[in-house]
Formats: C-alpha cells, sequence, structure tokens
C-alpha cells in the first residue's frame, strides 16, 4: 500500500511538465530512496524533454536518447551526452539511425544499458517496432530478434 505523501507525489509527478521540478522530484527521492517516487518522476522526465511530437517516431527516439543520456549523467556524476548518436541523427535523420543501429551484428551499448535499467521499450528496437510503417522488413525483423534474444517480448 502506498503512504499518503508518497500518493501525493505520485499525483503530481503525473501532471507536471517542469523538467527542472522533475529533476528536482527524483533527486529528492533518492535521498529519501523512495524508489518509486524516483522512477516515476524519471520517467515522467523522459516523456516531457522531448520537443518532438508525442507518438511520433522522432519523439520516441529523443525519449530514449534523453533516459540514456540522464540515466548514465546519473550513475556517472557527470553530464554524459550521446554525441555520436546525436550526430548521426543530425546527418541521416532519426529512421536511418535507428536502422543503421538495429541492423548491427551485435547490440548496441545502449540497448544493453537500457534492459538492464528495466527500459526496454525505449531501446531503438522497440521504438522501430512502434513505427513499423517507417521501417524496411530487415529491419524490423532484425528488432525482434535482438527482443527475443533478450528475453523481452517484441
Amino acid at each position: 500500500m502506498t503512504d499518503p505523501a508518497t500518493k501525493r507525489s505520485l499525483e503530481f509527478i503525473a501532471t507536471c511538465d517542469d523538467p527542472k521540478k522533475l529533476r528536482q522530484i527524483a533527486a529528492n527521492a533518492g535521498r529519501q530512496e523512495n524508489a518509486e517516487v524516483r522512477e516515476a518522476a524519471r520517467r515522467r522526465l523522459y516523456s516531457v524533454l522531448p520537443s518532438e511530437a508525442p507518438g511520433t517516431l522522432e519523439y520516441d527516439v529523443w525519449q530514449s536518447i534523453h533516459a540514456l543520456e540522464d540515466t548514465l549523467t546519473d550513475e556517472r556524476g557527470k553530464t554524459i551526452r550521446l554525441a555520436r548518436t546525436r550526430q548521426k541523427i543530425g546527418r541521416d535523420k532519426e529512421v536511418r539511425a535507428v536502422a543503421d543501429l538495429i541492423l548491427k551484428a551485435s547490440a548496441s551499448e545502449g540497448f544493453h544499458m537500457l534492459v538492464e535499467r528495466e527500459l526496454p521499450q525505449l531501446t531503438f528496437e522497440a521504438v522501430a517496432l512502434r513505427h513499423p510503417d517507417r521501417f524496411e522488413a530487415n529491419v524490423l525483423e532484425a528488432a525482434r530478434l535482438r527482443l527475443s534474444k533478450a528475453g523481452i517480448a517484441p
């Protein structure tokens, strides 16, 4: 059963669109060892950071990037940016960048990191499967296979 303070925090988080407040809530919850509030604030943060329209491939890609960067920044204690991924998107756009990573012989470090942190829905493989009309069949099959091998139902 959730205590009243946690319940209030979760209700606030659900409607908060301010990244600064969400980061502060996550930090405070971490210090208080309230994993439920911390994770809720972080997941909400990842959903408000992308500037693209929700429901689009571009939104999902940037949500994944923000989540991985934030997680790595938190774990390493310094700002981490996925510079090569950002550069690739700048050159080739989201669809090509996602497809190229999925078609690599082995899973990216980001894939493993997101799966280990219980965020498989944010992997580029899961993103591609949510937008099948934007990818070729071989990319979608590679995404399904990689997720299955990781023990994740595509």
